[in-house]
């Protein structure tokens, strides 16, 4: 049985529920384990199943059989989610992915093993196996592998009334949806019918006379984040998905691109700090893994920064102060080219910057460097002066301040640009190199324009 809580321990709803959980896995409670979860939602089912152990997730799913929700599935971190697909039995998957939305039977299968996703579709029945198929065969992030294959689609042909009838009878249509997509006799998209409009038209009105002839679609094969930036700009509820020959193969939905935007956003907020892709229940060894090329990278850099600074070794050996302001110039130009950067990033990913404000932004930083760099300066110059009770110190400070956080604007500006520019994602090595080369900057600004003034050797 679960441990019991000591009385001056606080347990969250969560904590609460798994504990009850893996009592009733531990009695192999059938009917105690469906009436816990028949309620719940499926993010919180998937936060319960990550909470419990790995053993007591497979006894779960097992115990609840065709009471378990494989949309579950979809709201847990991938290394969860292979874990409980790899002990269950591709005839069990197979039957729970059959009443799932075709996309999400399909964003369970991407991440298996060819072996392990062809047997669970050989379980299947051929209509949906032929559809989950073709999803699949487009590449990885893109509208093709994200869109749901079940939509209403009808012939312009048709009244008013005859879809209606036709939505009423039809127990294969989606169990929810908002737009009816007008296609030819080939499966071409003509155009699209909001409901609402259906409903508040006479029912002899053929479809052809209320439908938008100029849908918003979305190619196959777009990358996913372009898919979710048409959405973002038309502020759409659905798109149609079409192939190169405009035939409707599928839509994808708000709720799919509020997927793809947390995605994508984690994404790049990993990437900015060069943390790889890995998820919080993923091993030491493969977190380490993905964090190590890029510590590999910045010891490389750490050692062209320690180079600078022993070229001036004999300066620092005659002005001790230097050595201990030396810290401030790195973390002040650090700080300003990874807000120069952040900003440039979050930009380039948006598409806001082409060849007609490329300049402004550029110059935009410069000017926000030049007007922080001079506030910081006064400020760290002040310090320096009543610390070390030299105005020459002050001001030599103040200057190297100046000069890297401008530098530090410009090439938080620059390199982010350039990287995109010659393929490389500037997420993921724009923050190494700006720190880099505003620490090699700065240290050398600093010391050579202290062993100038000062006349030291």
């Amino acid at each position: 049985m679960a441990d019991t809580p000591h009385p001056d321990e606080e347990t969250t709803p969560g904590e609460e529920l798994s504990e009850e959980a893996a009592a009733l896995v531990e009695a192999s409670d059938r009917a105690g384990l469906a009436e816990l979860v028949q309620d719940l939602h499926e993010s919180d089912l998937a936060e319960l199943l990550a909470r419990l152990d790995p053993d007591e997730r497979i006894a779960l799913v097992r115990l609840l059989g065709d009471n378990f929700d494989f949309t579950a599935l979809t709201e847990l971190e991938e290394p969860v989610r292979l874990q409980i697909l790899s002990e269950l039995e591709p005839q069990a998957v197979a039957a729970g992915l059959a009443d799932l939305d075709s996309d999400d039977a399909v964003y369970i299968l991407e991440d298996l093993d060819e072996e392990t996703s062809e047997a669970i579709l050989g379980e299947l029945p051929f209509a949906m196996r032929h559809r989950l198929k073709r999803s699949l065969d487009f590449p990885e992030e893109s509208a093709g592998r994200r869109m749901q294959t079940d939509f209403v689609a009808m012939p312009p042909f048709w009244t008013v009334g005859q879809v209606i009838d036709a939505l009423r009878e039809d127990e294969d249509m989606p169990e929810t949806f908002t737009e009816i997509y007008v296609v030819d006799a080939a499966f071409r998209l003509l155009g699209t019918v909001a409901l609402d409009r259906l409903l508040r038209t006479r029912r002899p009105v053929k479809l052809s006379e209320i439908m938008d002839d100029e849908p918003h679609t979305i190619a196959a094969g777009e990358d996913q984040e372009e898919a979710a930036r048409v959405f973002q700009r038309y502020d759409l509820l659905s798109a149609a998905v079409v192939d190169e020959g405009n035939r409707l193969v599928g839509i994808l939905t708000i709720d799919d691109i509020v997927d793809v935007i947390e995605e994508e956003a984690e994404e790049d907020i990993r990437a900015l700090a060069g943390a790889g892709d890995a998820e919080l229940s993923d091993t030491p060894f493969y977190v380490a893994r993905t964090r190590v090329p890029w510590l590999l990278v910045n010891t490389v850099t750490v050692f062209i920064a320690s180079l600078v600074i022993s070229l001036f070794d004999a300066t620092i050996e005659q002005m001790v102060a230097l050595a201990i302001l030396m810290p401030v110039v790195s973390a002040l130009g650090g700080n300003a080219g990874i807000q120069a950067m952040t900003v440039t990033v979050r930009a380039i990913s948006q598409r806001q910057i082409d060849r007609r404000n490329l300049l402004r932004v550029i110059v935009r930083e410069v000017a926000v460097g030049v007007m922080n760099g001079l506030v910081i300066a006064v400020v760290v110059g002040a310090v320096a002066v009543v610390w070390f009770s030299n105005p020459e110190l002050g001001g030599v400070i103040a200057t190297a301040i100046i000069f890297n956080i401008v530098t530090a604007g410009f090439l938080g500006a620059v390199l982010p640009i350039t990287l995109d520019k010659v393929g490389v994602d500037p997420a993921v090595a724009s923050g190494v190199f700006v720190t880099a080369i505003v620490d090699v900057v700065g240290f050398f600004v600093f010391l050579a324009l202290a062993r100038w003034w000062f006349g030291l050797a």
